[in-house]
């Protein structure tokens, strides 16, 4: 039997509170705080007021409310309003497309300090915000801007020119070594969260995929095809159906190098990845942060495990 590479259980309490508390919005935890702030505040005056010799009973029970609530506001400005926006969050891993390195429904720790000091790099796994065109309409907010993160690894760097030729990559002319890349399947019924990897027969069955980066006409476009044809051209609008000479000309075009400020980003489990393949290349101030470690996992042999 082929190894399971992804394991989740259907329902993690644990994980869902954790990834519910590092998504409140900044709004909430200020009324949480100067909730707490007046409580503590009303209290002090109280205490304050007590006689030393009548402070037992109901002064002790009050001081401990007293204390908690200012434990409280402490940790919500540290947390909340220091390190959440520039050291360290908590995101839930959503779908299959970083089998195995990361499995569905893991709670990873990412770092948001080291990219404000240094720019991604190759191999890196990275935590940013998705166009809006890659994304769901139920991934979109009231604002239509999208309220979701997506996990991928930096492959491509400004200046690169990517190509992935029958599946393989190659960065410059140069096959890339990608000891990570794996190619699984979902098991059906289990909610996407089950995977398998392909046998070795299935894989050379498996339709092989090709990818180029263009420039047409200033915009860069991802030529993602397997054979003649298209799989997706989502980053431009205007190429999603293009005309028969407009696709003999992507198809034609040399392979265009990244441009400056962005970079090109796939998932390990290359044939359940929607990715810069499908909808182009991510811009420097959407990245949010570094990968650093899986925090809370469905199996305890892969907790606190660092160093991918």
């Amino acid at each position: 039997m082929l190894p399971i590479f992804a394991q989740a259980q259907t329902s993690s309490s644990l994980s869902e509170i954790i990834n519910n508390l590092a998504r409140t919005p900044l709004s909430k935890v200020l009324i949480f705080v100067l909730i707490c702030t007046f409580v503590r505040m009303a209290m002090h005056r109280y205490l304050a007021s007590v006689a030393p010799h009548l402070r037992f009973g109901a002064y002790q029970i009050l001081k401990r409310i007293d204390e908690t609530a200012d434990a409280l506001v402490y940790a919500g400005v540290f947390v909340f309003f220091v390190i959440r926006p520039f050291v360290l969050q908590t995101f839930q891993i959503p779908s299959g497309s970083m089998v195995p390195t990361l499995l569905v429904k893991d709670m990873v720790i990412v770092n948001k300090a080291v990219y404000r000091y240094s720019d991604p790099k190759r191999g890196d796994i990275v935590v940013f915000r998705p166009p809006s065109w890659a994304v769901t309409p139920d991934q979109l907010d009231a604002d239509n801007e999208v309220n979701v993160d997506f996990v991928k690894r930096c492959i491509g760097l400004p200046g690169d020119v990517v190509e992935v030729k029958n599946d393989d990559v190659y960065i410059n002319g140069t096959k890339l070594d990608e000891p990570y890349k794996a190619f699984a399947e979902e098991i059906p019924n289990t909610n996407r969260e089950l995977y398998r990897p392909l046998s070795e027969p299935e894989h050379q069955m498996h339709p092989k995929y090709d990818f180029k980066l263009v420039k047409l006409g200033g915009d860069y476009i991802p030529v993602y095809y397997s054979g003649d044809t298209f799989i997706d051209m989502l980053s431009v609008p205007k190429y999603q159906n293009p005309l028969p000479d407009v696709r003999d000309a992507l198809m034609k075009a040399k392979p265009a190098p990244i441009p400056p400020g962005f970079y090109l980003m796939m998932g390990d489990n290359r044939y359940n990845s929607s990715d810069s393949r499908s909808w182009g290349l991510v811009p420097r101030e959407s990245i949010v942060g570094r990968f650093q470690s899986v925090m809370f996992r469905s199996g305890v042999d892969r907790w606190f495990k660092v160093g991918y």
